[in-house]
């Protein structure tokens, strides 16, 4: 135990608390520095007492600006939100290019299964083609029907099946054809054409129905697309007759699966065709159309003034595309033509040269001479077609009317031809806000008389995304992608001044006012419904149903969708992502 006496001893000695402060020779020092300790406490005390922001410490202010901010911080958050939306947008594009891909590798796989089924078909070909007769209904002038006798190849000889509704086989049972006009009837038709292409028409027409009824009218012209790689589609045909359609294909010298951004097809350069080596299927193709005995047009090769498909012949630089070279391409067109005279086809193919408008080609190709040298002559073209958008990105001088879009290249093509002009596949994206003033722009066009000559057109009816430098962007060129779009384009399409055949039908577009707000200047036409005339099954050479009369048998209207439940179609339109 120790003899030191502890702090609480001492204190207790003296009798303080322990905890007093002693006086010493440091007392004085001490007192003088406690005093202004606290005299700085005081001070601090009134500056947060009456500082603006009274901002006491606890209270909502004082946290309010220890919670608020510096200008360094507010930089990095905008710095953050910004990487932010950047990655966001990275993420959408990355998500769509994948869904691209797989979109494409199945098509590959579906093209390549295809591919191997119709080699097994060709096999057996010797083995079961018969000849059986059918029976197809004509139409003659004198509004008559008479039977034509045709022979046609049935069972899994045939290349392609001529009628799908017969049962595989039957044996030789005579089936009637779908009743059409005369391919001369069509090439001078006493109204206009209207048509659409839509994703699987003519082998399914739920789309198809859908916009007609949105339209309050029926097209009287179906586009669909096929590559050299599948055989002639009879159902294509005779479906759209059964609706009274004129069934525009657009043919085109490839794989049906290649993508648009694809040049390089060595098995399908204009060389190798005019060397012979696709002759068997052409023939075959000539063949079985001669053997369905229904008229159709055929777009071939489409836009061969452009620079993105394999049939074309040079760049803006005079390179070779895809190993051709001038001249060529009027030449190809001329080999095709003359093998389908040969098989006695062309008494049914309308013949449509169709290139693009020149207004975003490169410029040493907008020339009136690129353009003649592509034109194979008047003895081998029935229609001469134009393909044409009104798409982003815009130029600065683009007003968004009809002219700009296809007054150059109409001169041109009448400079070359005195043929009569169909809009072979036009469209309008929404992008921009002005596409109700370019549709009301399009369809007063067919006013003037400057462009009588115009047979009509068919506009592509699909919304389809695409890169367009390294953004993905959707074009939406449906005639229904806003309400405006739709008022304007059913107020011009039924128009009788315009003479588009097709028949009438009482649905048509709301006149609700659209949800989005037109910009300025847009202009929004009304439109009204139209009566419905009655359906007649009376086969006439031109049908003409109130108030014009129509190129082909006005079909029966149809105001709901009726797809039929058949095999997937082999072709759909090709997303476009061309100038």
């Amino acid at each position: 135990m120790s003899d030191r006496p502890t702090i609480t001893e001492k204190a207790a000695a003296v009798g303080r608390a322990w905890w007093a402060p002693t006086m010493g020779r440091m007392t004085v020092q001490a007192r003088i520095a406690t005093s202004t300790i606290a005299a700085a406490l005081v001070a601090i005390t009134l500056i947060v007492w009456t500082s603006p922001a009274g901002t006491v410490p606890g209270t909502a202010s004082a946290e309010a600006v220890a919670l608020a901010p510096s200008a360094k911080e507010v930089a990095l958050a905008k710095e953050n939100a910004a990487m932010l939306a950047e990655l966001t947008t990275s993420r959408s594009q990355a998500a769509g290019l994948r869904a691209a891909l797989t979109q494409e590798q199945a098509g590959r796989l579906k093209g390549a299964q295809d591919r191997a089924d119709a080699k097994a078909a060709q096999a057996a070909a010797a083995a079961d083609a018969k000849p059986t007769t059918t029976t197809k209904a004509r139409t003659t002038p004198t509004t008559t029907t008479t039977a034509k006798t045709v022979t046609v190849r049935t069972g899994s000889g045939a290349a392609n099946p001529t009628d799908p509704s017969q049962p595989a086989g039957s044996g030789a049972p005579v089936v009637t054809k779908p009743v059409a006009p005369t391919k001369a009837e069509l090439l001078n038709p006493t109204s206009r054409y209207f048509g659409l292409y839509t994703a699987q028409a003519p082998f399914n027409f739920a789309t198809f129905d859908d916009s007609a009824t949105k339209l309050g009218h029926t097209p009287n012209l179906v586009g669909y697309f096929s590559g050299w790689d599948k055989p002639f589609r009879a159902d294509a045909v005779s479906r759209s007759w059964e609706r009274g359609m004129l069934p525009m294909l657009t043919w085109e010298s490839r794989p049906s699966d290649a993508p648009n951004n694809v040049v390089d097809e060595p098995d399908y350069t204009l060389p190798t065709i005019l060397a012979g080596t696709h002759d068997d299927y052409l023939h075959q193709y000539a063949r079985d159309i001669a053997s369905l005995g229904l008229p159709m047009a055929i777009r071939l090769d489409h836009e061969m003034n452009g620079i993105w498909y394999p049939w074309a012949e040079q760049t803006s630089s005079g390179a070779s595309i895809n190993g051709n070279s001038p001249g060529q391409y009027a030449a190809m067109w001329k080999h095709v033509h003359d093998i389908f005279e040969a098989e006695g086809a062309n008494q049914y193919v309308i013949w449509v040269w169709s290139p693009n408008i020149i207004n975003n080609l490169p410029t040493t190709l907008q020339s009136q001479s690129n353009l003649a040298g592509l034109y194979p002559g008047d003895d081998y073209v029935d229609w001469v077609g134009l393909s044409g958008y009104d798409r982003p990105p815009y130029k600065t001088d683009n007003n968004g009317t009809f002219d700009y879009t296809f007054g150059r290249s109409l001169a041109q093509l009448r400079e070359l031809t005195t043929k009569k002009i169909l809009l072979s596949e036009v469209g309008a994206s929404e992008i921009g806000g002005h596409k109700p003033a370019w549709v009301t722009s399009f369809f007063a066009a067919f006013h003037q008389p400057a462009n009588a000559d115009l047979l009509g057109f068919s506009w592509f009816n699909m919304a389809v995304s695409t890169y367009s430098a390294g953004a993905l962007i959707t074009n939406d060129w449906r005639v229904d992608s806003r309400l405006t779009t739709l008022q304007a384009f059913a107020a011009g399409l039924n128009d009788p001044v315009n003479g588009f055949g097709g028949a009438l039908l009482a649905a048509g577009p709301s006149v609700a006012p659209d949800p989005q707000t037109a910009p300025d200047g847009v202009v929004t036409p009304t439109a009204t419904a139209t009566p419905t005339p009655t359906p007649t099954p009376t086969v006439t050479a031109a049908a003409a149903p109130a108030p014009t009369p129509t190129p082909a048998p006005a079909p029966t209207p149809t105001a709901t969708a009726t797809p039929t439940a058949t095999a997937a179609p082999t072709a759909t339109p090709t997303p476009k992502e061309t100038p």
